[in-house]
Order: structure tokens, then sequence, then C-alpha cells
């Protein structure tokens, strides 16, 4: 690999999606558009992918045909930093979505935060900057 080669476009990148793959893409689309509140940016008919912040999008994918299946083992968590936790913890609370800890700070990592679940269990962080 060279070390001095110039990427394209002068380095800059479009958009950065993370992509989740699901059995049953209606119900996770439920959560994350009434729950969550996302909108869909890009619709792909399979494929729903949400724009999250200016900078962040998070996409659902039917995994009948995605390039991936659905695994009882999620290693990804998507991570949403808001500005103030504690009011989206309440929110999530009267809701009742799985999973939801109670809210903690950490003066190491200076956030305060809380996790839950989606529907087939990928794992949410919520958190603000203390």
């Amino acid at each position: 690999m060279t070390k001095n080669a110039q990427r394209p476009d002068a380095g800059k990148v479009e958009k950065l999606i993370t992509f989740l793959y699901y059995k049953d893409l209606p119900k996770a689309m439920r959560f994350y558009e009434d729950v969550l509140g996302f909108t869909v940016a890009i619709d792909q008919g399979w494929c729903k992918i949400y724009g999250v912040s200016a900078d962040g999008y998070v996409g659902l994918v039917d995994e009948t045909r995605g390039m991936h299946k659905a695994h009882a083992v999620k290693p990804v968590q998507i991570c949403m930093r808001v500005s103030d936790v504690d009011a989206w913890h309440a929110y999530l609370k009267g809701l009742g979505v799985e999973g939801l800890t109670e809210p903690r700070s950490s003066r190491e990592l200076r956030i305060r935060a809380f996790v839950c679940y989606d529907p087939e269990g990928y794992q949410i962080e919520i958190q603000s900057a203390l």
C-alpha cells in the first residue's frame, strides 16, 4: 500500500451509515420511527436508512435481502448523544421500552447514560455530556 496515495474526493465522506439486520423489518421500523422519532432519509424498499443527526445514519435491513443475516448475538451498540438524558429516560420509561436501565453518571467518561434495547435486541445507549 502506498503511504502517500491521495484519497478520492479529498477524502470527504458524504454519509456514514451503520446497518443493522432484522428478521421483522416492519417491527424495527415502528420502533425507530414511533419511539425514537427518526425519519426515513433513504428508502430502498427492504432497507430503510434513517437520518439520526446531521452526520449520523442508521440503516435497518431485511435479513432476507441484505448482505448479512440477523443473529442472536448483537455485538453492535447504537449510541445517541442528547442534551437531556433524564428526559429521554422518562419518555422511554413511559413507553415501556425493553431493557431500560437507570441513568448513571461516569466522571471518568464525563457522561450520564442509560441503555435500552430495540425489538430484536440491539443495545441503544443514550447519553449526555456531564
